[in-house]
């Protein structure tokens, strides 16, 4: 199976919101891409019914959708509270993968934690093994914190060995690792990767203001915080080592996120990433 290059829907969930699913589908459609991952977009009965005519009109695929473990934020749907609606929603969009965004807010801060969800996810993916449907896990920085030596990842691939894994490339790079040997170690274990680029913006004039006005602490704050979620092409990472490493492991889907635009239209933040993949060589996977 060929990979094909798509879109993370969580950047167009505003324009969801404003155009509806069909319009906003038919858009990204519009732009090339031809796969996309659903993602903080409510899955109501319209929503579901306006991404299956959009999916069935433009020859789209869904490459996965998502839901977590347990609700995180009050009427969240989840895996242990709406089981039966969300394999419901994953047969009617004809989709085989289904993806947990983050760990639960209680387990970033406790090993005992992490391995209470990993065991549960595992008894969760093997009961959507029967419905034809595989479980992922997608990671932040937060899964490069060790205990004893030992990437949180890694506990979390023991703890759960019936799930694999969507890695995302930026996450990755924040949290000290190389994409590539994450991606390589990570084979037969990950079919999504999140394209996402890491970008080092200049200190801000604002910065040197508050330093010469004697504000060490602004200074500081602002000097630490000038990382940015980039379009494709305009930061740091190597995309070019990146999906060639994909495509050696198998990924099915390779989907372009960005979660922040810093103001900038999302469609034309996907535009610009296209754009660049396809100078890279990769058109043929859209």
């Amino acid at each position: 199976m060929t990979a094909k290059i798509g879109v993370q829907a969580m950047m167009l969930k505003e324009k969801v919101e404003e155009l509806g699913a069909y319009e906003t589908f038919k858009k990204v459609h519009e732009l090339g891409y031809h796969s996309i991952e659903v993602s903080q977009i409510p899955m109501t009965e319209e929503n579901v019914s306006e991404i299956k005519r959009a999916t069935e009109e433009f020859g789209m695929k869904i490459a996965s959708m998502t839901a977590g473990l347990k609700p995180m934020q009050p009427g969240q749907e989840s895996l242990t509270t709406d089981f039966d609606k969300i394999v419901k929603d994953c047969h009617t969009l004809d989709c085989d993968l289904l993806r947990i965004g983050m760990l639960p807010f209680e387990a970033m801060a406790s090993l005992e934690k992490v391995i209470e969800f990993s065991r549960e996810a595992n008894a969760v993916a093997e009961k959507l093994t029967e419905e034809g449907i595989k479980l992922y896990y997608h990671n932040h920085h937060i899964e490069f914190t060790k205990y004893d030596g030992e990437y949180l990842l890694d506990i979390i691939r023991r703890e759960a060995p019936l799930l694999g894994f969507e890695l995302d490339v930026h996450w990755v790079h924040r949290g000290g690792l190389n994409p590539v040997d994450v991606i390589n170690d990570y084979k037969g274990k990950v079919e999504l990767i999140h394209l996402k680029d890491y970008r080092v913006n200049r200190v801000p004039e604002s910065a040197l203001d508050a330093l010469y006005a004697g504000d060490m602490k602004t200074f500081m704050q602002q000097f630490t915080d000038i990382i940015e979620f980039a379009e494709l092409g305009t930061g740091s990472l190597d995309f070019k080592a990146i999906i060639e490493a994909s495509l050696e492991a198998g990924v099915r889907y390779l989907l372009v996120e960005q979660d922040d635009q810093y103001g900038r239209d999302p469609f034309d933040c996907l535009k610009d990433s296209r754009d660049y993949l396809v100078g890279l060589g990769y058109g043929e996977l859209f």
